[in-house]
């Protein structure tokens, strides 16, 4: 069974799965990075400043990559 939990993914790891999903850090405004992808209608947007990244932005992005939470583990951590 996995110890992995949503709720403490760090800002390193989870700019790693970013970029895993062929994501691109296209630009950084304030303390905010802005990924794209050719097949995403809106950028997914990760704040600087916060550590671990917050649970529901990380739904958010696996919402608009059409993507699980058991991927995320899978891409990320090769569970």
């Amino acid at each position: 069974m996995s110890t992995h939990r949503l709720s403490n993914v760090s800002l390193a790891d989870y700019r790693l799965f970013l970029k895993k999903v062929g994501c691109k850090h296209t630009r950084t405004s304030g303390g905010h990075e802005h990924y794209t992808r050719k097949d995403l209608a809106r950028p997914i947007t990760v704040q600087t400043h916060v550590d671990p990244v917050p649970e529901f932005v990380i739904k958010n992005a696996l919402r608009a990559l059409s993507l699980s939470k058991k991927d995320f583990f899978e891409i990320l951590f090769g569970d």
